[in-house]
């Protein structure tokens, strides 16, 4: 071997202590509209129908009535949460209300679809439960209606006002890190609660209803420089629910390469990590589950461990709807917005038929749910 030979703490990795520093300052908390508090319609009762409650109640924002199809779930969670609120099991009817101004629409996408093109014809500005669509050209189909109508369309991608993600994404928006060549994410938790829920049916639930929040992370951070995607799933020796619990896909990105491992069956030890790589720096985060996140953040300077304020569950929520009022207020675009949400939708189906076929698949030639 010619050349001189590394020392040993070269050959062994070995990487000396960086001095620590204060974390810089930056914007990713919910964002909150000055003063802009429309009446707000939510559609549907579902499960998730309460984190929604719970975090807008803590906003201060005005849910004005809530539809569901069986009046009786309308009526308890307005009891719980606001109990000034109109219930009703008939949406044609809060469509023709001029005092109801945003629709938080939450039913699965195959009911949603109708839902959302009738409140946007009608002039209401929409936040959508993720994930987004079945098909990109009836998601184009729905954003252009919203742009004809002069309203906003949002999407409920909780996961980008979860701290952690919310701080990263942001580190990587101001130029901290620089360029990303890497970022990769890994999980590791127990997800057989699905085994008695409709979830149970859904085959591909990891990658899609689940995984479409780190999908939707990668997007935010990489945009246009997804290339492809290769994908694998399995179900995991003894698991009990349908669907296969195990999963991951290795993105390809110009200048560099994303991975996401999600293991859905892990009973003990739980575990949550994310980095994020760039020519300036890294940003890393870990915890034992999605709520309890430390980051790290590095660069030549040192290493900066931000405290950071809130959940997941349930500020994230407060974001999405927060965004979306506050874009509405100043008159531009919110962050997660649909059009943007089609992009990482694209990311999503790719995988997805990339887990089918056993082929890398170049993203955003798959235009419908595979």
């Amino acid at each position: 071997m010619s050349g001189e030979t590394p020392d040993a703490d070269t050959y062994a990795l070995r990487v000396a202590d960086a001095p620590i520093i204060d974390a810089p300052s930056l914007n990713y908390t919910p964002p909150m509209p000055q003063s802009y508090r429309p009446r707000i319609a939510l559609v549907g009762a579902g499960g998730i129908a309460s984190a929604h409650l719970d975090a807008y109640r803590k906003a201060g924002f005005d849910i004005a009535a809530i539809c569901n199809r069986t009046l009786s779930k309308a009526e308890a969670l307005r009891a719980e949460f606001f109990p000034n609120a109109a219930v009703t099991d008939k949406y044609d009817d809060l469509l023709t209300d001029p005092s109801i101004a945003v629709f938080d629409i939450t039913p699965h996408p195959e009911v949603r679809f109708g839902m959302m093109e009738k409140a946007l014809a009608a002039g209401k500005h929409v936040l959508s439960q993720k994930p987004f669509v079945t098909d990109l050209d009836a998601g184009e189909a729905l954003v252009k209606l919203a742009h004809d109508n002069g309203v906003r369309l949002a999407v409920n991608q909780n996961g980008r006002w979860a701290p952690h993600m919310a701080y990263m994404r942001e580190a990587v928006r101001t130029g901290l890190i620089g360029e990303v060549t890497s970022s990769h994410a890994h999980m590791h938790w127990d997800h057989s609660w699905i085994a008695h829920t409709p979830f149970n049916d859904i085959h591909d639930l990891i990658l899609y209803d689940f995984g479409v929040h780190w999908f939707d992370f990668m997007s935010s951070l990489l945009g246009d420089r997804m290339q492809t995607v290769f994908a694998t799933q399995a179900r995991a020796k003894d698991q009990s629910a349908k669907p296969p619990l195990l999963s991951q896909a290795l993105i390809q990105f110009e200048g560099g390469q994303s991975s996401l491992v999600f293991d859905g069956s892990v009973k003990h030890g739980a575990l949550d990590s994310s980095f994020i790589g760039g020519t300036k720096g890294s940003l890393y985060s870990v915890g034992k589950d999605l709520n309890a996140q430390s980051v790290t953040l590095t660069t030549e300077r040192g290493q900066a461990h931000p405290d950071l304020v809130g959940t997941w569950f349930n500020d994230g929520f407060a974001g999405t709807m927060g965004e979306l009022l506050s874009a509405i207020e100043q008159d531009r675009e919110p962050e997660n917005d649909a059009k943007g949400n089609l992009r990482s939708l694209a990311l999503t189906f790719a995988a997805m038929k990339s887990a089918h076929t056993g082929t890398p698949i170049e993203i955003g030639t798959v235009r419908a749910l595979p």
